[in-house]
């Protein structure tokens, strides 16, 4: 009987109109504070998962632009090592890019992921090391001839020309007419440029991974000690200079120290 007492609410407005007069019962007050209660707290609820929405949305947009770049960082790096592979014949070090599938269903293994990218990346890695090792030694490595001309005298044991007595012949003799461009036969750094008594004026040129060269006889030197010179970079002319019957060039490799046949390198490209 309590809940159904009604109340009187009374309006009184501003202006000289009549005051109005509405009687709820006690239970329609109640009843309308618990519907308010209950319809802040839903949309209260509602805000929540609206804000926890949006920011797993997020989440989930990150997710999927790393997961499209990690795999998109894949396919690279297989491509990378498909034609390092055709380049230089040889197998990939590991196989998990066998097992990465580009076309697979698209799971978010991001740790997996991440395993076979680093796993790609080392192979990749070590045949880029590979490559740049192999260029600096064929770089180094003397090839071709340093003069157009014919051999005159190879490496070995010879009857010296001048002194007339059997002499070991430390390097090839190549014929060519007086001031003939002489080149380099590899990269490297000067490091003699000038006259010597037996052998004139002589260019001497460092090339690393143990290999040096010698021109000698030359009637005048184009380099400078400390130069650095690329191969096929003149470097003398040629002449008759030192102890020499005619204008040639006296051309030496030395490996590790020691003087070495040319002839095998004349004929390297």
């Amino acid at each position: 009987m309590r809940l159904l007492t009604p109340v009187t609410i009374l309006m009184v407005p501003h202006s000289r109109t009549k005051s109005v007069s509405i009687q709820v019962p006690v239970l329609a007050i109640a009843a309308s504070a618990c519907l308010f209660l209950l319809g802040a707290s839903l949309v209260v609820a509602m805000s929540v998962r609206a804000v926890e929405h949006q920011r797993m949305k997020e989440k989930l947009s990150y997710l999927s632009a790393q997961f499209l770049e990690m795999k998109d960082t894949m396919q690279s790096l297989r491509q990378a090592e498909r034609d390092f592979r055709k380049l230089f014949g040889v197998k990939s070090k590991t196989t998990v890019l066998e097992s990465a599938d580009p076309a697979d269903t698209g799971s978010l293994d991001m740790e997996v992921l991440r395993e076979q990218i680093e796993a790609s990346m080392r192979s990749v890695t070590d045949i880029r090391t590979y490559i740049a090792k192999q260029k600096d030694l064929y770089l180094a490595t003397p090839a071709g001839w340093p003069v157009s001309g014919s051999l005159s005298s190879p490496y070995g044991n010879r009857r010296h020309p001048v002194h007339e007595e059997n002499r070991f012949h430390t390097g090839v003799d190549i014929s060519v007419p007086s001031g003939s461009e002489v080149k380099a036969t590899a990269d490297g750094i000067v490091s003699l440029a000038g006259w010597t008594e037996n052998s004139g004026i002589v260019v001497v040129v460092e090339h690393g991974h143990g290999f040096s060269t010698a021109y000698a006889h030359s009637r005048k030197a184009l380099v400078r000690v400390g130069q650095r010179v690329v191969r096929g970079e003149p470097i003398a002319l040629s002449g008759s200079t030192g102890v020499s019957t005619g204008p040639h060039v006296h051309y030496e490799i030395w490996k590790n120290g020691r003087h070495t046949d040319p002839a095998g390198y004349l004929a390297r490209r």
